[in-house]
């Protein structure tokens, strides 16, 4: 069995949960007998040009279109367009929504919905943005689903009159043989609370900000370090009027630096309101740091008892939360001890199995 991968997600975000799924799952089916894959991508990602890339097929191909990003998509679509007309591909695997294949796919096609955040929090995004209504249309005519939690194909069924058969629930995973590789040289200070991921409405930065401005009356030296992007002039306006902003700390981070801010953190705290699963979870429990979530959305069916929980719109449930947790030794360590027997529940070979099963369920 062959699978098709196209470029899509891989021009959309440099590191990213999505990217990271997909690169992740196609070097699992690498190491599977009986099925392998073609993948589209002209272009120049991070992942693909890292030496910490867990994929680097020996087709990939070495263009750089960084000043010409319209020619880089039309040559990747192009590509996948010729290869959905080859004999020799059994299944197709778009990684996001844009649906420009859908006039001359002859092949049954996988779509991934990682979760219903458009759906869900409409008021966060522009009117104009089209991937409700190419997610929906990807929802109607494909021929399996695969979506990341229970709860998301909950939400999925919820906007989307389809048959519940057509949806499998196949977790994300983490590869628990890779040893994991740390920054020993990074300066980093004694004690901090660990952020991870975009800030954008639903992601509860806001209250997580004004919860945090409460330790350091506790925790004079106490930290945040903040991953992701460069925080914006409202973001840093935020911090400033919470008091933290010369206590804040903003990264951008290699994979290898990255677990050592999570093995070295108190915590991470993770306060979004919605996730169709939350990958820093497992890349947390993997690196034997406690987790704080919000109770909310899928948070309880993915970390179970292996997390600490705080009402999503209650600062100061948060600030009991993350106190608990900075004071109790004994309850961090059973945090930590529970988030890596939790790990086993989610080991990237499952995530593969599942997804090939899912394959060949229509071929």
């Amino acid at each position: 069995m062959k699978i098709l991968y196209d470029h899509q997600i891989f021009l959309a975000q440099g590191f990213g949960g999505i990217s990271r799924y997909f690169s992740m799952l196609m070097e699992g089916i690498q190491h599977t007998s009986n099925v392998s894959y073609s993948f589209s991508m002209y272009g120049n990602h991070d992942y693909f040009q890292s030496d910490e890339m867990v994929l680097k097929p020996d087709y990939f191909q070495r263009k750089r279109f960084r000043r010409y990003p319209q020619k880089m998509s039309e040559a990747n679509q192009s590509y996948v367009l010729k290869k959905l007309l080859e004999k020799d591909i059994d299944v197709f695997h778009p990684t996001y929504y844009d649906h420009y294949y859908l006039d001359v796919i002859r092949k049954p096609f996988v779509i991934t919905i990682h979760d219903m955040i458009y759906e869900k929090y409409a008021g966060f995004f522009s009117p104009n943005d089209p991937t409700p209504y190419e997610k929906r249309v990807l929802i109607e005519r494909a021929d399996k689903i695969i979506t990341i939690s229970q709860k998301t194909k909950e939400d999925i069924l919820y906007y989307n009159r389809i048959d519940e058969n057509k949806i499998d629930v196949v977790y994300h995973g983490v590869d628990l043989d890779r040893i994991i590789t740390y920054e020993d040289n990074m300066i980093l200070p004694e004690e901090y609370v660990l952020y991870v991921g975009s800030r954008f409405g639903y992601k509860n930065f806001p209250l997580f900000v004004e919860a945090f401005s409460y330790l350091p009356t506790k925790k004079k030296d106490l930290k945040l370090i903040v991953v992701g992007s460069a925080l914006g002039v409202a973001e840093k306006e935020l911090l400033y009027r919470n008091n933290i902003l010369d206590k804040t700390i903003q990264m951008s981070v290699t994979d290898s630096q990255l677990n050592t801010l999570y093995k070295n953190a108190i915590m991470l705290v993770y306060p979004s309101l919605y996730e169709g699963f939350g990958l820093p979870i497992l890349e947390a429990f993997k690196n034997g740091c406690p987790v704080l979530l919000s109770q909310a959305s899928c948070f309880p069916e993915v970390a179970g008892d292996a997390a600490a929980f705080f009402e999503p719109t209650s600062p100061e449930s948060l600030v009991y939360e993350m106190l608990r947790i900075i004071d109790d030794t004994s309850y961090r360590n059973s945090l930590i001890g529970k988030g890596t027997a939790k790990l086993a529940m989610y080991d990237m070979a499952k995530c593969v199995k599942g997804t090939i099963d899912a394959y060949r369920s229509i071929v």
